[in-house]
Parts: C-alpha cells; sequence; structure tokens
C-alpha cells in the first residue's frame, strides 16, 4: 500500500531551481485546486504553468520527497505563493492520475508494438475446417511452435507496417511507413490504421515493423503424434485471424501506465526527429490523435518525453527577383528564399520502442501532419 504524501514542498526563492519554476507559473492560478478523476498531469499543469511539461520540477524542488510523481484524485494542492507549493493527500481509493488520457492510448499500449524483424516468429499455417479467416472461440494451427506445451498462452500479431528512414546529405532525412502483407511483401493493406509518406526504397535505414494484436489464444495441443503443427484455441474476443499472422508470447506488463511529462535530453539534427504517420489513415491529425515518430530508446526517449511539432519551412520562389512569369520548377537554389517553420502543437510519448516511439498530440494551433519536425517544447522556431 503506498504511503500518503503529506510532506509540505517548501522552495527557496534564492535557489535557482525554485525561481525557474516560479517563473513559468500562470497568474492567474488559485490558491488551491482539488485533483479530480479523469484529470491529467498536463491538463492540471496547463492551468498552473506557462509549460505544463515542467510540472515534475515543481514536486522535485525537494530531492527528499520518497515519490513526488504521485498524485491523487481529492489530494489538494496548494499554489497560495509562487515559493510554495504543496499538496494535502486525500483519499487513496483510486488509482494516481497519469499525464495522459490512458482511454486514447489503451489500445497502443495494448495491440501495437515495434520490432526489429518478425520473419523468425511462429506463424498461423491453417485454420479450422481450412477457412480463410478465423471466427472467436475457433483453432488456429501454428507452424514452428514443435516444444508448444498445452496451457500456454500467445498473442496473434499482424505485420502491417514497415517504418524506414533515407539518410540524405544535402538536406534533411525522409521517413516512411509501408504497409506490409503477411509475407512481408510491401502492399496496400486497408486494414492500416496509418497515413503514409512515399520515398524511393534505395538506401533506406529499416526503423522496425509494427506488429498489431489480433487476438489471443492457448495452446490446447502440441506437435504429437505426427501432428505437424501446434492448435491454438482462439479466445471469444479479438479480431479475425488468417494465415501468415504470427505468434508472440503474452507478456504479463507489457507497459508503463505512469506518464511524467519532461522535455527530450537531446537536441536532434534537423530532420532526424519527425513524425511518421497519423492514425486512422489521415493526413492530418490533431489534439487526442496518435502520431508514429522516428525517434525510440536508442535516441534517449522515453515514456513522457515532450516535443513541439513544426511544419518545416518552404522554399519560397522570390518572385520579386526572378519575375511572376517564370516556371517554378525552373528556379533553382539561389532565387529561393527558406521561410521559417510553423509551429503546430506539442506531444508527449507514452510508448517507446528501439528506433520508433508512439505519441499523443496534447495541444495545438494547427493540425499535425506526416513529415512535421520534432523540436524541443521550448524551441523558439
Amino acid at each position: 500500500m503506498l504511503k500518503p504524501i503529506r510532506t509540505v514542498l517548501t522552495a527557496a526563492l534564492f535557489t535557482i531551481a525554485t525561481f525557474t519554476v516560479a517563473a513559468q507559473m500562470r497568474g492567474e492560478h488559485p490558491d488551491t485546486y482539488v485533483v479530480k478523476r479523469g484529470d491529467t498531469l498536463w491538463d492540471i499543469a496547463g492551468r498552473f504553468l506557462e509549460r505544463p511539461w515542467l510540472w515534475p520540477e515543481i514536486w522535485q524542488a525537494n530531492p527528499q520527497i520518497a515519490n513526488p510523481h504521485l498524485i491523487y484524485p481529492g489530494d489538494v494542492i496548494s499554489l497560495a505563493y509562487l515559493n510554495r507549493v504543496a499538496v494535502e493527500p486525500g483519499p487513496r481509493e483510486a488509482a494516481p492520475i497519469t499525464g495522459v488520457p490512458l482511454a486514447e492510448i489503451e489500445p497502443f499500449l495494448k495491440n501495437a508494438r515495434v520490432v526489429d524483424s518478425f520473419e523468425q516468429l511462429p506463424y498461423v499455417v491453417g485454420l479450422e475446417e481450412d477457412r480463410l479467416r478465423s471466427a472467436r472461440g475457433q483453432v488456429a494451427y501454428i507452424e514452428g511452435m514443435p516444444d508448444a506445451q498445452p496451457g500456454e498462452r500467445y498473442a496473434v500479431v499482424r505485420p502491417t507496417v514497415r517504418y524506414t528512414r533515407l539518410d540524405r546529405t544535402q538536406c534533411c532525412d525522409i521517413m516512411r511507413q509501408d504497409d506490409l502483407e503477411f509475407d512481408g511483401l510491401v502492399t496496400m493493406d486497408f486494414e492500416s490504421i496509418w497515413t503514409d509518406i512515399v520515398v524511393p526504397d534505395n538506401g533506406q535505414e529499416l526503423l522496425g515493423y509494427e506488429l498489431m494484436q489480433m487476438a489471443t489464444g492457448t495452446i490446447s495441443r502440441g506437435e504429437v503424434g505426427g501432428i505437424e503443427a501446434s492448435t491454438l484455441v482462439l479466445d471469444d474476443e479479438g479480431r479475425e485471424v488468417r494465415v501468415g499472422d504470427r505468434l508472440v508470447p503474452i507478456e504479463a506488463n507489457p507497459y508503463d501506465l505512469q506518464f511524467f511529462p519532461h522535455p527530450p535530453r537531446q537536441q536532434f539534427e534537423y530532420g532526424r526527429a519527425q513524425v511518421l504517420a497519423v492514425t486512422d489513415t489521415m493526413s492530418y491529425g490533431g489534439p487526442r490523435d496518435v502520431i508514429a515518430l522516428s525517434v525510440g530508446a536508442r535516441d534517449g526517449i522515453d515514456n513522457g518525453t515532450v516535443f513541439s511539432i513544426w511544419r518545416q519551412g518552404t522554399l519560397a520562389v522570390d518572385r520579386v527577383r526572378v519575375g511572376s512569369e517564370r516556371d517554378p520548377t525552373l528556379v533553382g537554389r539561389a532565387d529561393r528564399v527558406r521561410l521559417p517553420d510553423e509551429f503546430s502543437g506539442h506531444a508527449m510519448v507514452f510508448r517507446t520502442f528501439d528506433n520508433v516511439s508512439y505519441a499523443l498530440v496534447m495541444d495545438g494551433i494547427r493540425p499535425t501532419k506526416v513529415g512535421y519536425e520534432l523540436k524541443h517544447p521550448d524551441a523558439p522556431y
């Protein structure tokens, strides 16, 4: 059982850290705020701070707090003075609040993962009564599991997207995601939930394959008595399974439910960190939409990392210099002007993989599009 947080956080204004936090507080903040069910750290910090991603700094002002992040519905947050931040504990029946609305990201926490390869995974080689697609509660026959034992639990996943990066020396990198067939060939799969960005195939670096969970099941029989396939009884809940779908063990705790907003640890080279895809096959996304990013754990990205999202400035033809009648496709770089990048919004990472991460768009003044640039949340341009 978690101990109530009763320590008052008192920070002296003569310290640099406290002065920084105090300087970011909104002038119209109330004296107190009662945490409500459904609140997120981002929403609360947005009421009190100019920059919601600085929320952890308030609680970390005094390092003697055992776990300054745990805030519960019913807690009373005191902000009576700019140099005094306190939390009066309330009831502990509900779970602590998190950084993002869990309902918005639950499908991606439970059902999506990104891996370096999938060809080595066991796969569905046949279905009950030689069906093309299974129904709930039916059985699937699995190739590549000679040691499977009855009672073992597996998730049936489908490789749906290949993420790649094209490294360009003259400008910025180009990111891409391709829909896949079950054998790994690129195809147009209308069951995909992502948008697409098209670039040449040559010279691409593989960022990973996205596996989408279709169903779960239990092994009822292994490869015994001359049978060359294991039998998997599919659970009643889930989507249709087809030949070629892969199997992975069910993870007991595949994700972390605590997301504490914070800036990235480094500023990436321009063009390295971009929006790879937007959910629901849309060209643009907005607040509460999930986006895939071209950076992951190997780049120092973890849960709670906050980025600002920017539309890259275009190379506009200088019409005054070249004249209004000239064909823009024939105008070289010397007669173009690089325009500033345009701020779109903020996104917070909620699940990371080696080279790819998922983020939720938290706010925005314009839609977010595939290919937009990711920067430090405080980036001025």
